[in-house]
């Protein structure tokens, strides 16, 4: 008797392990296709910034200028959408990491240039290439250094001039050049060929600029703030070029002013060793965040 009701309750305990395990399998197939969907997300508005940079890219080769700052305004839009979306749905990867640092050699280090080399340097042959080709490259060269540099510097401060930031100048001045309907070439290339290597050299260097990471939207804002945002907004709605580039500009300005005053950081090695990486898993998740955080502080 006692033989067989052991039987039973080891034949009710081995049903409800195999139930279970079905129910795990069940659950499993159901929540990977939803994993996958949630980490497709901020891929795909990675995607849509690259995307963006390509067609400005081609709307340059094209002398279509105004619709070439337009795309480098969008990419610069979705670069600081896709780390934001990747943090709210605990989606952040290595992957998503270096598929933005590809999309933002594109959208804001080629596109950017091509708009420069089209719309206003072309009539100096060679050297516009070479100026064009100095932006390029340092465009990369900050984006490689902030990647190895992140979770090692102040959050508060970026370590040389943003990439997005720099773009955005660039396009902001294409816009009000045709808002303003100006035609003045030889001008346009006197001025605009020094910008670029000023640009150049700021991405580079080791001028602090700010990443805004002090302002939360959940604290409750200063008057002077909400004043400025609806007089800013108010210019949007007047003149949305210019103020696109007044915007840019006083970004790009608020680095060397910040330096002027006596602001530094502390130089780091440019270049880590591959065996330096994080201790653990936890350190490299903790890693990762920060690259997203510090990718969109430039909004």
């Amino acid at each position: 008797m006692n033989r067989n009701e052991s039987r039973r309750q080891f034949e009710s305990r081995a049903r409800l392990r195999l139930i279970s395990g079905r129910l795990k399998m069940q659950r499993k197939k159901m929540a990977d296709p939803l994993r996958r969907g949630v980490f497709m997300v901020p891929a795909t508005i990675t995607s849509l910034g690259l995307l963006a940079g390509f067609y400005s890219l081609i709307s340059s080769i094209n002398s279509h200028f105004e619709l070439a700052a337009v795309m480098i305004a969008i990419a610069f839009i979705c670069d600081g959408l896709d780390g934001r979306v990747a943090r709210l749905s605990h989606s952040s990867s290595q992957f998503g990491v270096e598929y933005d640092s590809l999309s933002d050699v594109v959208a804001f280090g080629v596109a950017p240039a091509g708009l420069m080399y089209s719309w206003a340097l072309k009539p100096l042959g060679t050297f516009a290439i070479v100026i064009c080709g100095l932006y390029v490259v340092c465009a990369a060269l900050r984006l490689a250094r902030f990647n190895v540099q992140t979770g090692s510097t102040d959050k508060r401060r970026f370590t040389g001039l943003p990439v997005p930031g720099a773009a955005i100048l660039i396009a902001g001045c294409a816009l009000t050049y045709s808002y303003f309907e100006l035609s003045s070439p030889r001008t346009l290339c006197a001025l605009m060929a020094p910008m670029t290597l000023l640009l150049a050299v700021l991405m580079i260097s080791s001028v602090p600029y700010p990443s805004f990471k002090s302002i939360h939207p959940r604290k409750r804002a200063q008057v002077e703030m909400m004043a400025g945002v609806l007089v800013v907004a108010a210019m949007f709605l007047a003149m949305p070029q210019f103020t696109f580039f007044i915007l840019a500009l006083a970004y790009v300005a608020s680095g060397p002013i910040l330096f002027i005053r006596g602001e530094r950081i502390q130089k780091l090695p440019f270049l880590h060793p591959l065996e330096s990486g994080p201790a653990n898993a936890s350190d490299a998740e903790a890693a990762h965040d920060q690259v997203h955080d510090d990718a969109d502080a430039v909004l």
